[in-house]
Order: C-alpha cells, then structure tokens, then sequence
C-alpha cells in the first residue's frame, strides 16, 4: 500500500508539476493584486443602451392589463394575470406563476392558446449559475429547449449556451454557443463568441467567431462587436445627471462578405446599418425614455406609479417614412399585504444572495 502511494505521490511531487503549481500561484497572486473587477457577460456587453436606455425590451402597442398577487417574498412566490388587446401577436390572456429563493428560480407561463414557456434556474454556488428555457405550442410540431451554463468569477464571466441540443438522429445537432469576457485592465475588458451549428446529421456544421471589447469610464461606456460576415456593432452610453442617462447604439451589416458573399467577385456586397439614440429620465415616482432612429422612427414611453400598488404606461411610435403609428397603455396593479412588504423590507436589509433570474 505504501509502494502505491509513494508512486502515485511522484504524480504531484515532481520537479515540472511543483514548477507548474508555483508558477500559476504566483500569477493569480498578482492577478487578484490588480484588483480588476468582473465586466459581466457578452450578451450583456451593453446593456446599459440596449436594454436600459433605449426602448427595444419596453415599446409596445394597444391595451394592456397585468395583475400581480404577490404571497410571499421570502421565499419569492406571485402569480399574476396579463389581459391584451392588441395586433402584434401578443396573446389576449397569460397566466404566469414565479418562485424564487437563493438557489432556486422557477417561472412558467401559459396563455389562451395553451402555449406554455418556462424557465428554471439553479446556482450550484456563488459563481456557476445553470439556466434553462423552455417553450411549447399545440399544433405547430415546434419546441425549443435552450440550456446556459455562466461562470463568473473575480475578473471574468464564461457562458456555454445550448438551444434545442440532440443526439437522437444518430449525431450531434444544434446550436452551441460559447462566449468568454476578460477584465484585462480596471476599465477595458476583452472577449470572444464562438457558435456551432448544425441543422440536421446530413448537413455540414457551421461556425462563426465574434470578438468584443468594453471600456468603461467614470461615467460612460462604450462597447463594439465584430461579429461574423462583417456585422459591426458600436454602443456609448452617458450619465448626464444622477436622474438623466443617454446612449446611442450603431448596427452596420456588410451584406456579402465572408464565405460564399461574393464580395470580392465584383460588386455583391450591400451596407445596411442603422443608428437609435436614446434618453432616459428618471423622476420620483415616475421613468420616461425617448428614441429616435435612422429609419425615421420616433418613439418615447412613460411609466407612471400614481399609487404603491398601481402603474400606468404609455407608449408611443411614429414611423415617418412609412406613414404609421403606434400607441399603447397599459395599466399594473400589484397587491401585498402589509406583512409582505415587511418581509420586504428585512429582505432589503438581509445580505442573502437574490434568485438566478
């Protein structure tokens, strides 16, 4: 027994092993003395233009009512009602239901045509997060599946994302996503993307590689993507006030470059790109964005809370060049009884960690 342990102790006493071992101590050691902070994810390189200023995740058009019945804080259990009148696919009624704690974060969704989505998520620890995202619809035959695995640690974010993974036709199929961002100074962070695809076992798989890079300064951020076949994507965001924020995000597509473009054959290749500044005001009780884009769209949005548990939005667009407009109200009604919003406020001041949204 001592012969096997002395053999199988040279596998980690070695003179290369103890050189390799020192020489990463040695380097995470002046890495963590750099106190470089994490710069989050790829998909959220900008989020502070895309998915805060400006309206993409928040425009909408016709009647709208939610009702949310809030049971219970910690853990974190609602259910809520969602009425639509509207032409843009939005379903005239959902139902949804949420739980959440610490580890564990699980929504599900059903409307009136019996589509049903759902998420659920679960931390592993403080840092490994799995995600997963699920839809079906009676009749179309058409489900999808998508799986995220997202590290993150001290100065770096890694993600591997999966959606509607198989081995069930004899080979691998799918789409497979792997991204990873870099802190390398205190301010700029560098990172890639990689996809994977592959459509059917008889069909040859596709790749595409995108980089990235995000600066951030003491009030401003800026961000760019080179993503395959030539699309080019810019962001810069600004904190004007403590109340006022505005950012501009640019989109540039070089149609026909890469394999098979032609671009390089003589003509072929066509530039499309479109450019969305946008501001958002925060007041007391009150949040109102504005956009304007090179299509000639023009678009604004206002949330409202005129009581605790009531919300009003309005949301306008004009397209001029087409000649059309939109127009949505949308009315939130939230209740909780009083000792939920005590559990509130001990959540509040509680350093428990929130739920893998």
């Amino acid at each position: 027994m001592d012969e096997k342990e002395s053999s199988l102790g040279f596998l980690s006493e070695n003179a290369v092993v103890s050189l390799l071992r020192d020489t990463y101590l040695a380097f995470s050691e002046r890495r963590d003395g750099l106190g470089l902070p994490n710069p989050g994810t790829v998909d959220n390189i900008a989020r502070e233009v895309q998915k805060e200023v400006l309206l993409n995740n928040y425009a909408f058009s016709g009647l709208r009512a939610d009702l949310t019945k809030a049971f219970s804080v910690t853990p974190l259990f609602q259910v809520s009602h969602s009425f639509s009148m509207s032409a843009g696919g939005i379903p005239p009624y959902a139902f949804a239901v949420l739980y959440g704690s610490p580890k564990v974060f699980l929504q599900g969704n059903l409307d009136n045509d019996l589509s049903l989505s759902a998420r659920a998520n679960y931390r592993w620890n403080s840092s490994f997060v799995t995600k997963t995202n699920t839809s079906v619809a009676p009749g179309s035959g058409q489900a999808m599946i998508q799986i995220d695995n997202d590290y993150t640690g001290k100065d770096f974010t890694a993600s591997l994302k999966s959606m509607n993974p198989s081995i069930l036709e004899g080979g691998l199929t799918g789409i497979f996503v792997a991204s990873y961002l870099q802190a390398v100074t205190p301010k700029l962070a560098l990172g890639l993307e990689a996809v994977w695809q592959r459509t059917a076992v008889d069909s040859g798989p596709e790749t595409a590689v995108s980089y990235c890079a995000k600066y951030k300064g003491s009030d401003w951020t800026a961000s760019a993507q080179l993503q395959a076949q030539g699309a080019v994507n810019t962001s810069y965001w600004r904190r004007l006030t403590e109340k006022v924020d505005a950012g501009v995000d640019l989109n540039l597509q070089f149609i026909g470059i890469g394999r098979g473009g032609g671009g390089l054959m003589g003509g072929g290749v066509r530039r499309e790109g479109t450019t969305a500044l946008g501001a958002r005001y925060n007041f007391t009780t009150s949040t109102f964005r504005a956009q304007m884009d090179s299509s000639g769209k023009l678009g604004c949005l206002l949330e409202k809370r005129v009581a605790p548990p009531v919300t009003l939005t309005f949301a306008g667009e004009i397209d001029h060049f087409k000649q059309e407009s939109k127009i949505g109200l949308a009315v939130s009604l939230e209740s909780a009884g009083e000792e939920l919003l005590e559990q509130q406020e001990k959540a509040g001041s509680s350093n428990a960690l929130p739920p893998p949204f």
